[in-house]
């Protein structure tokens, strides 16, 4: 059998650098990842639940939150899609202040400061977190998903097709409500998974259906020539 392994911690140093930065002793390291786990599920969350109360925008959601910690201050570093009209935080201040005191309580910081920012992803289809978003919400209003997958890779091309050189989607699980779950995937051109020195971007993201829960996942061969 194939040994799968992370491709972003497969080409961690090469091509891909650390979402998390940050130094800590042993005894409370593992207090660290919990605390960087803890930040990223209620930012996610918070983006979440307000974007059920607006019109969705294809484009927008959620990519990377990169953590940069001090002794007295965490920095988050927010990318998100395309800018719904309606969920525009970064210059609403009452939800960042809202956002902020969140996490705040989350992590029960009292001896450190917390610096939320948010910056827009020039070319938001080259985000796998993006695109998988862009599949999920199809995948919940029940598109056939041979049809879904083909729309993405459709939009995918049209969008960030120049500066990428494949694209490779999977979807696991009871898929359009099928009693035994599967996998099935489509690819377009190529995915080097085994060169460490190609830059490849990847995410997984789980869709809650009403036939359960699937898993997408989303692997980018980004040009890096």
């Amino acid at each position: 059998m194939g040994q799968k392994i992370h491709p972003l911690g497969f080409r961690l140093g090469t091509t891909q650098s650390h979402d998390s930065i940050w130094f800590a002793q042993p005894r409370i390291y593992s207090e660290n990842v919990k605390e960087d786990k803890i930040i990223r599920d209620c930012i996610k969350n918070y983006i979440q639940k307000i974007q059920k109360t607006t019109t969705a925008v294809d484009g927008e959601g959620i990519g990377r939150i990169k953590i940069k910690k001090t002794r007295d201050l965490i920095h988050v570093i927010i990318n998100m899609g395309l800018p719904n009209p309606n969920l525009v935080i970064e210059d609403n201040p009452e939800r960042m202040e809202e956002l902020h005191t969140n996490v705040q309580k989350k992590i029960n910081c009292v001896n450190r400061q917390i610096n939320i920012e948010i910056t827009r992803i020039p070319n938001v289809y080259r985000d796998p977190n993006i695109l998988a978003e862009f599949l999920a919400r199809q995948l919940k209003n029940r598109i056939p998903f041979r049809k879904a997958m083909q729309k993405t890779i459709k939009k995918f091309a049209e969008e960030a097709g120049a500066g990428t050189k494949g694209v490779q989607i999977q979807i696991a699980g009871r898929i359009d409500g099928n009693e035994i779950a599967r996998v099935e995937w489509i690819r377009e051109g190529r995915i080097p998974l085994q060169t460490i020195r190609a830059k490849i971007d990847y995410c997984s993201y789980p869709v809650r259906t009403i036939y359960g829960v699937l898993g997408i996942k989303v692997w980018i061969f980004i040009n890096n020539d």
